[in-house]
This record gives structure tokens, sequence and C-alpha cells, in this order.
């Protein structure tokens, strides 16, 4: 009996999200992979593929091209790379679970950049039932190896308490982590080689995939470094476009919001929503939401910071690190199975505000940033409010939140608060 063949690249690094691709793979015949660039989807599938066809290879794109069943061909479970470039793959892959007979782990599709309007009309059916969807992200710092995960936030939405620590980092771990970015390609480079992997992205995504759109690079790249000077802003399209137009034109807000949805299916940037209990509340929909990059690296590379400029910048290191705190809880809870899980944020009109909101199942918790430990009596202060607020109307009957925690950058314990708070450095926390 031939042997089956082994496709994982070398080195490559373990990711978090290999348990849920692993049981996607046992309940569905097909699993696509999204997300960003570079973020190691390809390498990933591969590590759990026993043949490829890779669709930005031109010979392979033709043929695809003649028959989309042609990029089926091959042992499974068997990897179609950036199906997108032949959208007619997507039914055609359907069609081949459903001949199956139901196998499960059949195919695994990866593709950086979601379907245009124009390439979703050949696309003829939702795949539900035969295609599950997992979005994959830019490595954690866990991941990377640069931090210790002895916090399980998935243990602590089933309310484990925290353990107390000793946990020491400084800002300029911080200011490192943010320009150097979770992009696996950068994980054994120096700092200031690792530095220039998010500004290559950037010229990448200008360079092509903005041009593949027929869109102008200079635009999309202004749009970029205005939504770097706002990001954890909920801003108007009307503040970017100010932003972008400064020392020149000023763009309409419908350019703003047709480059906007592009770096959206580029999965560069991502939305973070308000919450607001109950879970029928309208003002889920009323907030404005936050976007931020996909990595801090992004916003770094787009203001021209480094760690030394960052440390005179405390505004601008607090802001990327809230963007570093967010990739890795994004990542964390992909890795959950309940349905329902989500990240948002809350801000309320009487100017209460909590960063992050974690929902998981029927449980949510709130989580304050902060880029040093110094600053946790504010952020309980506001966690509590929270707290008070969800659970002043007994007819509502809000949950208690599973925990309130504030998360650091720089710090020296993990512990927890008499008034129940808990602190956790960044560096100490897993999924």
């Amino acid at each position: 009996m031939p042997q089956k063949r082994d496709l994982t690249p070398k080195g490559y690094k373990p990711r978090l999200i290999e348990g849920r691709l692993d049981a996607l793979m046992a309940a569905f015949g097909c699993v696509e992979i999204t997300g960003p660039k570079w973020c190691g989807k390809t390498w990933t599938a591969l590590s759990r593929s026993a043949s490829v066809t890779k669709l930005d290879d031109p010979i392979e794109r033709q043929a695809a091209e003649t028959d989309p069943r042609l990029a089926l061909m091959g042992e499974a479970p068997h990897l179609i790379d950036e199906w997108q470039e032949v959208p007619e793959v997507w039914d055609a892959a359907r069609r081949f679970v459903d001949d199956s007979g139901g196998e499960h782990g059949l195919l695994l599709l990866t593709g950086s950049t979601a379907l245009r309007k124009t390439e979703r009309e050949k696309v003829h059916h939702t795949g539900a039932g035969r295609i599950a969807r997992l979005a994959m992200r830019p490595m954690t710092l866990c991941e990377l190896g640069e931090s210790e995960p002895r916090v399980s936030l998935k243990a602590l939405m089933e309310g484990e308490p925290l353990p107390a620590f000793r946990c020491e980092t400084s800002v300029e771990d911080v200011a490192r982590w943010c320009c150097r970015g979770g992009w696996p390609a950068a994980m054994n480079l120096t700092d200031e080689a690792a530095a220039e992997t998010a500004s290559q992205y950037i010229q990448a995504v200008l360079d092509v995939n903005v041009v593949d759109e027929n869109k102008s690079p200079a635009t999309a790249l202004s749009l970029m470094r205005a939504l770097a000077l706002n990001e954890s802003q909920a801003v108007t399209y009307k503040t970017i476009a100010k932003d972008m137009g400064r020392g020149g034109s000023v763009p309409d807000e419908d350019t703003v919001a047709s480059y906007l949805e592009l770096l959206g299916r580029l999965k560069i940037v991502e939305d973070l929503y308000g919450w607001e209990p109950p879970l029928r509340s309208k003002a889920r929909v009323r907030v404005k939401p936050k976007r931020y990059f996909c990595d801090p690296s992004l916003a770094a590379a787009l203001l021209g910071a480094t760690p030394s400029s960052l440390m005179k910048d405390m505004q601008t290191l607090g802001m990327l690190f809230e963007n570093l705190v967010l990739r890795d809880i994004r990542v964390f809870v992909s890795t959950y199975a309940h349905l329902g899980n989500g990240v948002r944020y809350y801000r309320d009109s009487a100017g209460l505000e909590v960063d992050v909101i974690v929902e998981c199942g029927e449980k949510w918790a709130g989580i304050e940033i902060k880029l040093s430990d110094t600053k946790v009596d504010e952020a309980a202060k506001n966690l509590k409010a929270l707290r008070k607020k969800v659970l002043s109307n007994p007819a509502a009957r809000n949950a208690e939140p599973a925990f309130l925690a504030v998360l650091t950058g720089r710090s020296t314990l993990a512990y927890t608060r008499e008034d129940g708070v808990m602190v956790i450095p960044i560096a100490a926390l897993g999924a």
C-alpha cells in the first residue's frame, strides 16, 4: 500500500486553529480556509493535505478554467490553493462532495481574497452543508514563541479562577511585538528584517490586488494611512475622507466605501462592532464599528513607526497594542466550537466604553486593554460600571459576566483584585 505523502512545509510551526480545522474536516466534505495574505493558510492546509493544485500557477489555472473538475484531481485530502482565481471551482467542489456519498475531509480550499460581486455571479450554490468555512489570521504571541500561555481564555469563560503568578514584560517588549507582527515568514528574522515584512505586504497589495481591481494604488495607500491614524476609533467616512485628503483633494464617501470594501475582501481590515445586551437590542447595529488591521505591524509600517520611535509616543503604542490584543483574542475565539462566538466592544450614550466584549455561546466577558499595569484602577472602574449597567434591570435577566479582566502590556503579575477584576499580562494569555 503506497505511503501517504506528507506535504507539511519544512519549518512549519503548529497553529492554534489546527484543532478546529481537524474537527471541521471530520464533519464536512470540504473546508474553506480564508484569511489575509501571508498569514499561513496554505502551509496549515498543506499540513493536512496529501495532494495540491495551485491555481496561482498559470498552467493549472488555465486547466481549471477549461474544466474546473481538473482542479479537484488528487489524493484526499486534496488542497486547491487560491481557489478564487477560478470561481467555478466552488460549485465543482460542492458537486464533488455530493457525488462522494457523504465522505468527509476530501477537499480543502484556501484563498486570501473574497469574490467580487461579478465573480459571485459565477457561483450558484452557497456550499451549505457541504463546505465549512474557517477564518485564519496572523500568528498570536504564543504561536510566535514570544509568550508563555499560562492562562486559557476559554477556561476563564468557563468559570475557572485565575492563578496568581509573576510575569514581567516591558514597554520595549510591546513596541517590538507590534512592529514585528504575526507573520510566519518573519519568525526567524531580526527585528529590523521582520519589520520589512509589513512594508512589503502593503506594497504587494498596492502593486497586485489594487491594480487587479482597477483601482488607484495612491488612493488605497492614502486610505490605509488614514485608517492607521484612526485605528481603534469609531470614525465616520467623512473623517476618513478628510484624513485621506490631507495636502490634496478629499475623496467622496462613495470612494471611501468602495476602497474599504476592497480592504475588507482582502481581509486586511476587520470591523469591530458594538455590543449591547440583551441579544435582540437594536443598539448592536446603531453603534459605529471600529476598524482594525489584521495585524498591528501594518499600522506601524503605514505610520513609519519603529520600536524606538514608539517608545517616545505612548499614545500611538497604546493604539497598536490594542490592535495586537484584539488580533490574539480573535484567534483564540476562532478555535472554539460554540455557535455565536464573537468579539465586540461596548459604548453607550453616557460615555461608558469597554474595549472588548467576548461572547461564547450564551456567556460574555468584559475586557479592558492597557499598555501598562499602572492604569488598572481606571480600567477596573469601567468594567464594574458595565457589569452594574448590564445587571441593573432584573426583568431583562441578563447574565453575569463570566469574568472581567484588564489585559496589560507592561506587567509584573497576574492576579485577581479584591473587587474580582482580573489583571492578566497579554504575555500569559492563550486560547
